[in-house]
């Protein structure tokens, strides 16, 4: 059994990490740590394991760490994870910023620890199919991604997590949209971007060998007019990418099987580790840069 430290006591720590830990028949819940610590009491007494106040000392009791915090308070709690040898199974964004992206990818790479960023939609085994073979089909010229969701209505969980109406959909549901159109197009080299009515911001985006892809995306859209699409357009005609065909549980599920079999085969080359994380950082990061000063930014 691998025992895993949660850190975080909010909706998705509790109904998606420690759910899915404990439904998984090679993983164990060794305790929980968060910044409410009623909550993490709360938490921690539902799943009968220790609450620990301090982080170090849940680090020292466990071998992996699943995270569900803001993405700031991540990444200083990941590279301490990693510098202590814990394997680091973390949600996505990576962290708010490069400088610590690469913080975290360093640690991870010194330490040589497993690691997986859960790209929810990532972890549809339909998805990564098809995912696989549009890539292999090549001939691409451009992606449509458009993300619209509605977080503030009443009874909403996400509504009132404070880095969200912080940073935006750019850094929430940005992260989900590259992580379905960088495996096609493959990496980007300049970013322009422009703000909408209601939280919208638009991105334009330039990818080796040439494709281009647009993405919309916002948190606060009418109830009426939420929508997930995302269309990639090219020699051969046009590809809708399918919804995933799971729960969020069997994704996260799947997402501990990955980070385990990159443990038991001392393999670090997961599709979605650290390293992938912080290339969506970058581009976030580049984003946030045109957005403010009203240029086109390199990368």
């Amino acid at each position: 059994m691998v025992r895993f430290g949660l850190f975080g006591t909010g909706h998705w720590a509790a109904e998606t990490h420690a759910a899915a830990i404990d439904a998984h028949p090679r993983a164990e819940l060794a305790g929980v740590w968060g910044r409410d610590a009623a909550k993490a009491a709360t938490l921690a007494t539902r799943h009968g394991v220790p609450v620990f106040e301090d982080v170090d000392a849940l680090l020292a009791a466990c071998d992996a760490i699943a995270v569900a915090l803001p993405p700031d308070v991540q990444a200083e709690i990941a590279v301490r994870a990693a510098t202590a040898g814990r394997h680091l199974l973390l949600d996505k964004p990576l962290a708010l910023s490069l400088a610590d992206a690469d913080r975290v990818v360093a640690a991870a790479q010194a330490s040589g620890v497993a690691s997986v960023v859960f790209f929810t939609q990532r972890f549809h085994p339909n998805v990564t199919g098809f995912l696989a073979s549009t890539a292999a089909a090549g001939g691409w010229q451009h992606a449509r991604a458009t993300m619209f969701a509605s977080i503030y209505q009443p009874g909403n969980p996400y509504g009132n997590s404070q880095w969200r109406r912080d940073r935006g959909a750019l850094w929430d549901i940005g992260p989900h949209a590259l992580s379905l159109i960088l495996p096609v197009l493959g990496r980007v080299t300049r970013v322009a971007a422009m703000d909408g009515p209601s939280g919208l911001v638009h991105l334009l985006l330039t990818h080796d060998g040439g494709a281009t892809s647009t993405l919309s995306l916002t948190l606060d859209a009418p109830a009426e007019a939420v929508t997930r699409d995302f269309v990639f357009f090219g020699e051969n005609g046009t590809e809708t990418v399918p919804p995933g065909d799971g729960s969020v549980l069997q994704a996260f599920g799947t997402a501990i099987d990955q980070l385990l079999e990159e443990v038991d085969a001392g393999t670090r080359d997961h599709r979605c580790d650290v390293r992938f994380g912080r290339e969506v950082v970058a581009v976030l990061d580049a984003a946030e840069t045109a957005r403010s000063e009203r240029r086109t930014v390199d990368l």
